[in-house]
């Protein structure tokens, strides 16, 4: 055997033993991106935003609806596997009101997307389940408000163009009966790559 042979097994030895002691002495299968980890790729980029909250029609009459502005940036993420994105609103004063973080990946035995985002304002990491339906892609996330009682809100991002997309929240307090909403917004690209 060559010294250099030598080397090559060795490490190839000294590689794969962490590997096996992590996942009961099989190494694990290596997976191939699918094609249904390009469905998010409409968040990949820099986006200006128009954000419109819902607020009740005395609020309207009296102080009318706030503005709201904000950029939307994704990536590229996961080896493929997956996308990152940040989405941030202010006030037309420049006043932070949201900035989220999120981690979406497609998980190809359940045939969605798992997501974790963190509000970073209030301290709130939420886990999300979406699933493209028709032309637009639709998450679902599951939680209980300060009360105690259950809820569940859906986002769905839709009209998805090379340019643009819409996104607009809903909560429900009745098991998806009835949906309010609570949020949309308008979402123009102002870049093809965001910077971090």
């Amino acid at each position: 055997m060559t010294k250099r042979m030598a080397v090559v097994v060795c490490l190839s030895m000294v590689l794969a033993a962490p590997a096996r002691a992590q996942h009961g002495g099989a190494q694990p299968a290596m997976r191939t991106v699918p094609a249904e980890a390009r469905q998010y790729a409409f968040l990949v980029g820099e986006f200006e935003l128009a954000v419109k909250p819902q607020v009740s029609t005395l609020v309207a009459k009296l102080h009318g609806v706030p503005k709201m502005i904000g950029t939307w940036k994704g990536w590229r993420a996961l080896d493929g596997f997956g996308i990152e994105d940040e989405l941030r609103i202010t006030d037309e004063s420049g006043n932070p009101k949201v900035l989220s973080h999120a981690v979406r990946y497609y998980d190809p035995e359940q045939h969605h997307w798992q997501s974790s985002t963190i509000d970073a304002y209030r301290g709130v990491f939420a886990m999300t389940t979406s699933e493209w339906r028709g032309n637009a892609m639709i998450s679902t996330y599951h939680g209980t408000d300060a009360d105690g009682k259950a809820y569940v809100t859906r986002g769905t991002y839709s009209d998805i163009t090379p340019t643009s997309f819409r996104f607009r929240q809903e909560r429900s307090s009745d098991e998806g009966k009835t949906w309010k909403e609570n949020l949309s917004i308008e979402a123009k690209r102002v870049a093809a790559t965001a910077t971090r």
